[in-house]
């Protein structure tokens, strides 16, 4: 946006020289010759620019159209469907919702519906009544003594540090209005956190407000912060799918006195988390670690966050649950396409499980060890819409939480600035002059009613697939195009039945 300005003074200033040259000829073609001539002379000897010493003057266009380049492209060259990450579709749909506008669309589907991947699902012609209220997810298993009851729908893991304070205030409002949760992210709980939302608090690799001073976890903070009264749940983060194996990252511009204070570290520093935990090892750390924050948090759920890298890996913990008797309350499963402020393109783009297979490996795995009883799932991985919530929870997740959702209902444009702290719509910047326009006594109701439209329409689906309760969903309610074929997700990936892992052990 900064640039875009910058572009727009610059033309206003060729308009003008070319207006001065019109009124008065002399005097404006004696002053425009000689810019062109001083630029052409500077341009030639400097050694910057291989473009403008081989081509002085006319190089600068290039730089001033790739000053605005990227909202050229988003404004005049994609279409509504083929965005990247977000489609304009996709974020009309959030917009229409959070402003409470129009529900309807025009003239039918912008989709391909015989395209490769295609997706749909089975509709009954005897609909059920539709809920009056939406039904609700009671997390905590045998060893939980403070069990949660949880929306559908939810805020997903971003930190203050990342979004910026008056962002922050505004989503955790909106879940207080909404009654769902506000997922921390692992910078720590900040006074911006407290204003009345549920929040599920989350621990990453670099212990972020609970931390020594050497780095490691502390369980006297830690115990100090998970009895806030709004703190309903605690998430251990192992790692998230838009850089998995990697640790988070807080550029140092981003890095002020009061998130270095909040976090525990310095300020004006970049904050890379370590990519693994301290606190365990292997398998059967982790799910000591998960004993340990269940006692110290007088019996509140615990879980885990991961990408899925190596299958085996997460074998070994469901093995060492059945083993050792200790389980999560639940799992959090992201996907290789999860959204993130700062990662390294190559982590982005080529590490990592993709989220469907990711949740569908998860959920067959608990069920193969008979697990999935005692531990709900929850995913967020580019979960926007009503129909994305009906897909994962048929494909077996229990709950959904949306991150980049929720902050395009705070007014996002993915702008792709989040990394330099120049957001324009200031979500995910702590400079105060553009901070300053995400005025929070607005942006909070927005997110209450994305959330509340978009759970509302899922009632609908709900009704129109014909289900009277979410145990009705299932894999066959889903359905896609690969290539001539269609098929079922249930033919696509067959359900393994609850404990057929441990049967084939025993035998």
């Amino acid at each position: 946006m900064r640039e875009a300005i910058q572009f727009t003074f610059i033309a206003l200033g060729i308009v003008a020289i070319i207006t001065c040259t019109a009124i008065w000829p002399a005097y404006g073609f004696s002053i425009l010759g000689v810019l062109i001539f001083g630029i052409g002379i500077y341009d030639l000897f400097q050694k910057k620019h291989t473009i403008l010493r081989n081509f002085p003057v006319l190089g600068h266009m290039r730089y001033l159209l790739e000053m605005i380049g990227p909202e050229l492209h988003q404004y005049f060259v994609e279409n509504d469907t083929d965005g990247k990450p977000i489609d304009r579709n996709h974020r009309t749909y959030i917009y229409e919702r959070a402003k409470l506008q129009k529900e309807t669309h025009p003239f039918g589907t912008e989709l391909n519906v015989e395209a490769e991947n295609a997706k749909w699902m089975k509709h009954s012609i005897y609909p059920t009544p539709l809920l009056t209220e939406a039904p609700r997810v009671l997390i905590g298993g045998p060893d939980c003594k403070q069990p949660y009851s949880a929306s559908i729908f939810n805020i997903s893991a971003m930190s203050f540090g990342a979004l910026s304070k008056n962002a922050v205030m505004a989503l955790n409002l909106g879940a207080k209005a909404g009654n769902f949760f506000h997922d921390t992210g692992e910078g720590g709980i900040s006074e911006y956190h407290l204003k009345g939302g549920d929040l599920v608090y989350e621990v990453g690799t670099g212990y972020f407000g609970c931390r020594t001073e050497d780095g490691n976890f502390s369980p006297e903070i830690f115990k100090e912060k998970a009895a806030y009264p709004t703190v309903k749940m605690i998430e251990i983060k192992i790692s998230q799918g838009a850089k998995p194996g990697h640790g988070g990252v807080l550029p140092a511009v981003k890095n002020n006195e009061e998130i270095a204070k909040i976090r525990g570290i310095k300020p004006h520093i970049d904050v890379i988390s370590p990519p693994g935990h301290t606190a365990f090892h292997d398998a059967e750390g982790l799910l000591r670690f998960v004993k340990q924050m269940r006692d110290l948090s007088d019996g509140k759920p615990i879980g885990f966050k991961l990408c899925i890298g190596s299958k085996q890996e997460f074998i070994d913990i469901c093995e060492k649950m059945v083993e050792t008797g200790i389980k999560p309350d639940f799992i959090t499963v992201d996907g290789s396409e999860g959204g993130t402020g700062a990662a390294p393109i190559d982590f982005s783009n080529y590490v990592g499980m993709p989220w469907e297979k990711a949740l569908v490996f998860v959920v067959d795995t608990l069920n193969g060890y008979g697990l999935k009883k005692d531990i709900k799932v929850i995913t967020a991985t580019k979960i926007f819409t009503a129909f994305d919530i009906f897909k994962a929870l048929c494909i077996g997740a229990d709950v959904c939480n949306s991150a980049r959702g929720m902050m395009v209902a705070l007014g996002c444009i993915q702008a792709l600035k989040c990394d330099t702290n120049k957001c324009p719509t200031g979500v995910t910047t702590n400079n105060p002059a553009l901070m300053r326009g995400l005025v929070v006594e607005d942006k909070w109701k927005r997110v209450r009613n994305y959330h509340g439209r978009t759970v509302n329409e899922f009632l609908e689906l709900f009704a129109a697939a014909g289900c009277n309760t979410l145990s009705d969903l299932n894999r066959s309610y889903i359905f896609k195009q690969i290539e001539t074929d269609i098929k079922c997700y249930e033919e696509i990936y067959p359900p393994v039945s609850a404990g057929q892992f441990l049967q084939k052990t025993s035998l």
